[in-house]
C-alpha cells in the first residue's frame, strides 16, 4: 500500500488503550469500574496468578448505572477486587480457512486438542447479520442425506432447516452421525453444545468416525464450562457454516442442541438482571433465537443446510423452546421414544414430522407414493388397538385390511442401520415400488 493511501486512514486510528478495574463479583457476573465499551466488546481481565500475570477473556453483556457488567470465557477463580480490564474495542473473532477441516475447536475456535492453529487462515467475526431476504435463492434443488426415511418421505433441500425434536436417549446423536457421513454436502459443520465431556469424543469416534471427520470441522462446549462459552460455540460454528458458504460451497450444518444455547442465553439473562418471562426463560432467548437461525439457509454464493436439534422436556412438544424453534424453521423430524422402544431406528415418527418444502423439491410421482404410504401408516395407526385386542374383523374396511397387509413392510422400509448408506435415487424407487406393488424387500 502506497503512502498516499494510509493518508485517509491514520485519523481514524485509535491510539488509546481504555482500562477500568474489576469492582465485584457475583456469580458469574463481574462489575467493573470502566472501561468505555460498547454491548459485545471483548475485554481482558489481568490476573496475577502465582506471582506471575496473565489475561482472562470477557465479554460485556450489559451495563449498570455506571457499571460494566462482564462475563469470562474462563474459570474467574483468581479474579480480583482492583483487577485490571483492558477494552480491546473488538467483537469476537475466530480464524478460519480449510485447514481446519477435520479437526475439533472450541468456542474460541481453538483446537481442542492443544495443537497450534495453521498459517494462512482468515478472522471471521462470530456475530453476524442474516443475508438479506431478498439476496436468498429459493430452495429448488434436494440435497441428499443418506437415510431412507428422510430422503423418501422428508426430502430436504439444499439451504433448508431442519429442526430434529426429541426427548433425551432417542437417538439424535446417532442420527447426526449418519447424516454427517452420508451426506453429498461438500463440508460439514457440526456444533455440539451442552454435551457430556464424555459424549464428545464417544460422538466423533463412534457416532462421525473417521470418515465423517475428513470432511467435517466440530466445534465444541461441553456442559461444565461457563454459560457465555456455550452461546459462543453457537455463534462461531455458525460463523464457520457462513464463511464456507461464502466461499461457494453446500454445507452441512448441525447443531446439538439449541436448547442448551437457550438455556445457557438465560443463565446470562438472568445475572445482567432480566425478568423471567415464559417457564423461566428471559425475554433475550427469544430475541436471540432467530438472529442464530436465520443466519443458515440459502444466500447468493452458497447454501447452509442445517439440522438442529430440540431437547424437549417431557416429550413435550409444545414448550417454550420446541415452540419457537419450530415456528422458525422449514420443518421438523420428531424422534418416537415409542419407536425406539421397538427397536426402529432411525426413530422418526413420520406422521408427525413434515418437510416444508417437499412439494417443491419431488417429482409427482415421488409425492404420490409419499402420500399412499402415509395413508397406510395412518390407517393401521388409528386402527391399532382394535387390531391389537382383536376386536377387527377382516373383510370389515377394504382400507384397513390393506393397512394391516403393508404396514411390516412399510416399518421395513423406515428401518436403517447406522452403517448402511443408500443413496437418494435407491430410496426413492424403494418407496415408489412399495407405494405401487408393496414388494420391497
Amino acid at each position: 500500500m502506497k503512502a498516499k493511501e494510509l493518508i485517509p486512514y491514520i485519523p481514524d486510528i485509535d491510539t488509546f488503550k481504555r482500562y477500568g478495574r474489576v469492582k465485584r463479583v457475583v456469580g458469574l457476573m463481574i462489575e467493573s469500574q470502566g472501561p468505555e465499551c460498547s454491548i459485545g466488546d471483548v475485554c481482558w481481565i489481568r490476573v496475577i496468578s502465582q506471582k506471575k500475570t496473565r489475561k482472562i477473556q470477557a465479554e460485556v453483556v450489559g451495563f449498570k448505572e455506571e457499571s460494566v457488567m462482564l462475563m469470562p470465557y474462563a474459570s474467574i477463580n483468581e479474579i480480583a477486587p482492583g483487577s485490571l480490564v483492558e477494552a480491546t474495542g473488538q467483537t469476537l473473532e475466530v480464524r478460519m480457512g480449510h485447514q481446519l477441516i477435520g479437526s475439533v475447536v472450541d468456542s474460541l475456535g481453538q483446537p481442542m486438542d492443544g495443537g497450534v492453529l495453521p498459517k494462512g487462515l482468515s478472522a471471521i467475526p462470530t456475530e453476524q447479520s442474516p443475508p438479506n431476504p431478498l439476496s436468498r435463492p429459493p430452495i429448488e434443488e434436494p440435497l441428499e442425506v443418506g437415510v431412507r426415511p428422510i430422503d423418501s418421505l422428508l426430502t430436504v433441500g439444499k439451504g433448508q432447516r431442519i429442526g430434529i425434536f426429541a426427548g433425551s436417549g432417542v437417538g439424535k446423536s446417532t442420527l447426526l452421525g449418519m447424516i454427517a457421513r452420508n451426506t453429498k454436502a461438500d463440508v460439514n459443520v457440526i456444533a455440539l453444545i451442552g454435551e457430556r465431556g464424555r459424549e464428545v469424543r464417544e460422538f466423533i469416534e463412534r457416532d462421525l468416525g473417521p470418515e465423517g471427520l475428513k470432511k467435517t470441522i466440530v466445534v465444541a462446549a461441553t456442559s461444565d464450562q461457563p454459560a457465555l462459552m456455550r452461546i459462543k460455540g453457537a455463534f462461531t460454528a455458525t460463523a464457520i457454516a457462513e464463511y464456507f458458504r461464502d466461499k461457494g460451497m453446500n454445507v452441512m450444518f448441525m447443531m446439538d442442541s439449541v436448547t442448551r444455547v437457550a438455556m445457557a442465553q438465560r443463565e446470562v439473562g438472568l445475572a445482567v438482571g432480566e425478568p423471567p418471562a415464559t417457564r423461566g426463560y428471559t425475554p433475550s432467548v427469544f430475541a436471540i433465537l432467530p438472529k442464530l437461525l436465520e443466519r443458515t439457509g440459502t444466500n447468493e454464493f452458497g447454501s447452509i443446510t442445517a439440522f438442529y436439534t430440540v431437547l424437549v422436556d417431557g416429550d413435550d412438544m409444545n414448550e417454550p423452546i420446541a415452540d419457537t424453534v419450530r415456528g422458525i424453521l422449514d420443518g421438523h423430524l420428531v424422534l418416537d421414544r415409542n419407536l425406539a422402544n421397538k427397536g426402529q431406528f432411525p426413530a422418526i415418527n413420520i406422521l408427525k414430522s413434515v418437510s416444508r418444502l417437499m412439494n417443491h423439491l419431488a417429482s409427482e410421482e415421488h409425492q404420490k407414493a409419499a402420500e399412499r404410504i402415509r395413508d397406510l401408516l395412518s390407517t393401521y395407526l388409528n386402527s391399532e388397538d382394535l387390531i391389537n385386542i382383536g376386536a377387527y374383523k377382516r373383510g370389515a374396511s377394504r382400507e384397513i385390511d390393506e393397512a394391516i397387509d403393508f404396514y411390516p413392510k412399510i416399518i421395513s422400509f423406515l428401518k436403517q442401520k447406522t452403517n448402511e448408506a443408500i443413496s437418494m435415487d435407491e430410496a426413492i424407487q424403494s418407496l415408489i415400488q412399495l407405494a405401487d406393488e408393496g414388494d420391497w424387500a
